[in-house]
C-alpha cells in the first residue's frame, strides 16, 4: 500500500508535467492566431507594456474560468467515483469538500499558466510590428533577460510547491529531475531530426520529398511535435511498465495455493488422535505436522549477540524468541543451498539447519556454531546445512530447524497445517475443538480471500489513475498539432494552388507524422523501459515483470492515436 501511494505521486506529477507541455502549446497557438492583431495594435501605437497586459489578461481570465471549472469537476467526481465504484472499493469514503487539496490545485494551475504563457508571450511583446507579420518565416528571440528570469522563478515557486506537498518529497524531486532530463534530450532529439532532414538526400517522390522538408522548413514544429510525442510516449511506456510489473508483484504475492487452516497447540502425545480425526471429518486432507518450541539465538561464532553494541541490519531474528522445531527431513517449502542434512537416526553432538539470507547477514556458514537458548538452556550447535526459506508458501517455515535427537526429548507442543477442500472446513474445526478445547484454529482462506480482494481493489485503481495520465498525455498531443495547423493551413492553400490534390496534402502528412512517429517510438520505448525498471526495482524493490505486449500495445496505440488525431486535424 506504501509502494501505492508512491505510484500516485508519480502519476500525480506525471500529469503537472504533461499539463505544462499542454498549457505551453495552447497559448502558443493562441497568440500565434493573435499574431496580426498583436502586430496592428503595435502599429496603432501600442507599447510593449500594453500589449504584455492586454494578452495577460486574457490568458489569465481564460486559466481563472478553467481552474474554476477544473476544481467544481474534481470536488464532484469523488462522490460521483464512489457512487459508481459501490463496493469495489476497500473502504466506504465520506464525501466533504477538501479546500486545502483545491487551493493547491488552483495554485498548480495560476503558476502553470504563468510559467508557460511567458515565453511566447516575449515574442509578442519585443518584436517589432513588421517582425510579428514575417514570423512565420523568419523566427525571432524567444526570450529576453527579464523573462528568463519571471520563468525561473516561476519555476521554482512550482518545484518548491511540488516538493513541500508530496509526501515523500526524495521521490518527487528524483521524478521531476528525470523529467527535466528527458526533455533536454527530446529538445536535442527535435533539433537533430531536422539538421539530419535537411542534410538527407531529397527523394524524387514528391509526397515523401514535402514531407522530409516540412521537418524543416520555416514555422516547422518539428521540436514542439517531438518534445509533446515524445514525452506522452515516455509516459505511456514508463506507467505500462510500471502497472503490469505492479499487477505481477501483486499476483505473486497472493500465494496460488495455501492450507485450508492453522491449527496450534496441539499436545505432543496426541498426534494419532489429531490425524485420525482430521481424516475422518476429510478424508482428503493433506496434514503438515511439526513440533514447535521457542528459541533465542544468544551466539554466533565466538560473537554474544548480548555483547552488540547495535544489531546487524535487517537481522531481526536477533530479537527476542523466534520459532524453532526438528526434523528428520528437509521440511516443506525449503530448499538446501549449502551443506548436508542429517542422516535419518542421527545421534551425534548437535546440529542444526540455517535460513540463508540470515547467515548472509550476520556473516557465518556451514561448519560456524551457533548458540541457542531454548527452555533456559543454552544449546551450542554446528551449522549443517544452509537453505533458502521461501517465506510466500504460507507452511512452516523456520529460521532454525535443529536435528531430532536435540531437541525431541523437549517439552514442546505441535502445530499443523491442514489442506482440504473448503466444505470441510467447519466440520474439521468444531471435531478438533471438541476433542482438544485447548488448540487453536486460524482459517487461513477466509484471510487470504480477504487479502486477494484488497489487492485486486488496488490493482483496479492503479489502472484508473494510470489512465487519467495517459488521457493528459492524449491531450497535449491534439494541442501540439493544433499549435501547428495555422502554418499547415497556409502550406495548404499554397500547394494546392500549385496544383495539389487533397489526397496528396495529407498523404504528405502522413508520411510525415509517420516518421516522426516511428522515430519517437523507438527513443520512447527504450527511455521509458528504463524510467519503469529504476522505479520498480531500485525504488519499490519489487521484481521486473512487465507484460510486455500491454506495453508495446500501448506504445503503438500511442503513436497511432497521434497519427490518427494528426490527420484528422487537418
Amino acid at each position: 500500500f506504501e509502494r501505492m501511494g508512491q505510484f500516485l505521486s508519480l502519476i500525480g506529477l506525471a500529469a503537472l508535467i504533461i499539463a505544462g507541455i499542454g498549457v505551453s502549446n495552447g497559448v502558443g497557438s493562441y497568440l500565434a492566431l493573435k499574431r496580426g492583431g498583436i502586430a496592428t495594435l503595435k502599429i496603432l501605437g501600442a507599447t510593449s507594456a500594453d500589449i504584455e497586459r492586454i494578452y495577460l489578461l486574457q490568458v489569465g481570465a481564460i486559466a481563472a474560468l478553467a481552474i474554476g471549472c477544473g476544481l467544481v469537476a474534481g470536488a464532484l467526481l469523488s462522490p460521483a467515483i464512489v457512487l459508481l465504484a459501490g463496493d469495489m472499493l476497500p473502504v466506504q469514503p465520506g464525501f466533504r469538500i477538501y479546500p486545502l487539496p483545491l487551493a493547491t490545485s488552483a495554485v498548480y494551475g495560476l503558476l502553470i499558466a504563468l510559467m508557460f504563457t511567458l515565453p511566447p508571450l516575449a515574442r509578442a511583446r519585443t518584436q517589432p510590428a513588421a517582425a510579428i507579420f514575417r514570423a512565420l518565416i523568419e523566427q525571432g528571440r524567444l526570450f529576453d533577460r527579464r523573462n528568463i528570469i519571471l520563468v525561473g522563478l516561476t519555476g521554482v515557486v512550482l518545484v518548491a510547491l511540488v516538493l513541500g506537498t508530496a509526501r515523500e518529497p526524495l521521490f518527487s524531486a528524483a521524478v521531476l529531475g528525470a523529467t527535466a532530463g528527458v526533455l533536454l534530450l527530446l529538445l536535442g532529439l527535435g533539433w537533430l531530426v531536422s539538421r539530419v532532414a535537411r542534410r538527407v538526400p531529397r527523394p524524387r517522390h514528391p509526397i515523401w520529398r514535402l514531407a522530409i522538408v516540412n521537418l524543416y522548413r520555416p514555422g516547422a514544429q518539428t521540436s514542439a511535435l517531438v518534445v509533446a510525442l515524445g514525452l506522452a510516449l515516455t509516459l505511456f511506456v514508463t506507467l505500462a511498465g510500471i502497472q503490469t510489473s505492479l499487477q505481477s508483484e501483486i499476483s505473486r504475492t497472493v500465494p496460488k495455493k495455501a492450507p485450508n487452516q492453522f491449527v496450534l497447540d496441539i499436545p505432543a502425545t496426541e498426534a494419532r488422535q489429531f490425524r485420525t480425526i482430521v481424516s475422518s471429518e476429510a478424508p482428503t486432507a493433506k496434514l503438515n505436522v511439526v513440533p514447535t518450541l521457542r528459541g533465542t539465538i544468544v551466539a554466533y561464532g565466538a560473537q554474544r549477540v548480548a555483547d552488540l553494541k547495535e544489531l546487524p541490519e535487517g537481522a531481526w531474528f536477533l530479537r527476542g524468541e523466534r520459532g524453532v522445531t526438528y526434523s528428520a527431513t528437509l521440511p516443506e517449502g525449503s530448499d538446501l543451498v549449502a551443506g548436508q542434512w542429517w542422516p535419518a537416526n542421527y545421534q551425534g553432538p548437535p546440529l542444526v539447519s540455517f535460513d540463508e539470507e540470515a547467515a548472509k547477514l550476520i556473516g557465518i556458514g556451514v561448519g560456524d556454531m551457533l548458540t541457542v537458548s531454548v527452555l533456559g538452556r543454552e544449546i551450542e550447535a554446528r551449522i549443517a546445512s544452509l537453505r533458502k526459506v521461501n517465506w510466500d508458501t504460507m507452511g512452516f517455515n523456520y529460521v532454525l530447524v535443529f536435528s531430532p535427537n536435540t531437541l525431541a526429548s523437549a517439552p514442546h507442543s505441535l502445530s499443523a497445517t491442514i489442506t482440504m477442500p473448503p466444505d470441510r472446513d467447519a466440520a474439521v474445526t468444531r471435531a478438533l475443538l471438541r476433542s482438544f478445547p485447548g488448540v487453536s484454529v486460524i482459517a487461513v482462506g477466509e484471510v487470504i480471500g480477504q487479502i486477494s480482494g484488497l489487492l485486486e481493489q488496488m490493482s483496479s485503481a492503479i489502472i484508473a489513475a494510470a489512465s487519467v495520465a495517459i488521457f493528459a498525455g492524449i491531450a497535449v498531443l491534439v494541442g501540439a498539432i493544433a499549435a501547428s495547423r495555422q502554418a499547415r493551413s497556409y502550406d495548404s492553400v499554397i500547394l494546392k494552388t500549385l496544383g495539389a490534390t487533397r489526397y496528396q496534402v495529407l498523404a504528405t502528412q502522413v508520411v510525415e507524422y509517420g516518421l516522426l512517429a516511428a522515430i519517437l517510438a523507438l527513443i520512447s520505448l527504450a527511455l521509458g523501459s528504463a524510467a519503469a525498471w529504476y522505479v520498480i526495482v531500485q525504488v519499490f524493490d519489487f521484481g521486473w515483470a512487465p507484460d510486455w505486449p500491454v506495453v508495446l500495445a500501448t506504445l503503438l496505440g500511442g503513436a497511432l492515436l497521434t497519427l490518427g488525431i494528426g490527420i484528422a486535424g487537418s
